[in-house]
Order: C-alpha cells, then structure tokens, then sequence
C-alpha cells in the first residue's frame, strides 16, 4: 500500500506520520488490494481535519473527519474508512459468488 502523508497549515512529524501509519495498517488486515493511499491533515482554528482518499481496484474511497483534537480526528477517519472497506470488500465478495443469470429464450 503506497501511503502518502501532507499537511495543510501543520508540518507533519515524525510521530504524527507513525500515527497514522499504525491506523491505516489496520485496513490492510482487512483488505490488500489498496493501490494508493492520500492522507491530508489540516488545522484551522479549534477544528482539526483528516481526510483520505484511497484507491482500490475500480472504486475511489473518501473520508473526511473533524475534532477538536489531531489524533481524535485520525481515530475517527480510521473508524470510517474501515467500515468503507469492509463494506466494499463485502459487496466484491457477494457478486464474485453470484452465479451467471441464464437467458432463457421464449418458446414459439
């Protein structure tokens, strides 16, 4: 999984990037078929946001998440992002296993 880390009004540290790397691996448990992955963290005033974007095979995944602290933010993306994935892993997996519809051909 490639992931790349920015900020918008924030430098991101070392331990800010550890972060989130260690919340983002928890995807990768679920799902390794993640092509690419943008993390932006931006800071305005008493409202702090992360956003993702990830790419998987045929389908993009957006989540933005906002709260007072960096890290409660962070935990929060992570949360959702999860459930996208699950949610997306679970519907390849149902359609991989439907079985082809027959077309019947009416009878003259």
């Amino acid at each position: 999984m490639n992931l790349s880390i920015s900020g918008r009004h924030l430098e991101v540290t070392p331990s800010i990037h550890a972060y989130v790397k260690n919340k983002m691996s928890r995807i990768a448990r679920h799902f390794d078929n993640v092509i690419d992955t943008q993390v932006m963290l931006s800071i305005e005033r008493l409202k702090h946001t992360a956003e993702i974007t990830m790419r998987l095979r045929g389908k993009d995944i957006h989540c933005e998440a906002t709260d007072e602290n960096l890290y409660a933010a962070i935990d929060l993306l992570a949360d959702k992002i999860d459930r996208q994935v699950i949610k997306y892993k679970s519907r390849v997996q149902a359609h991989a296993h439907e079985p082809a519809k027959r077309q019947e051909i009416p009878a003259e």
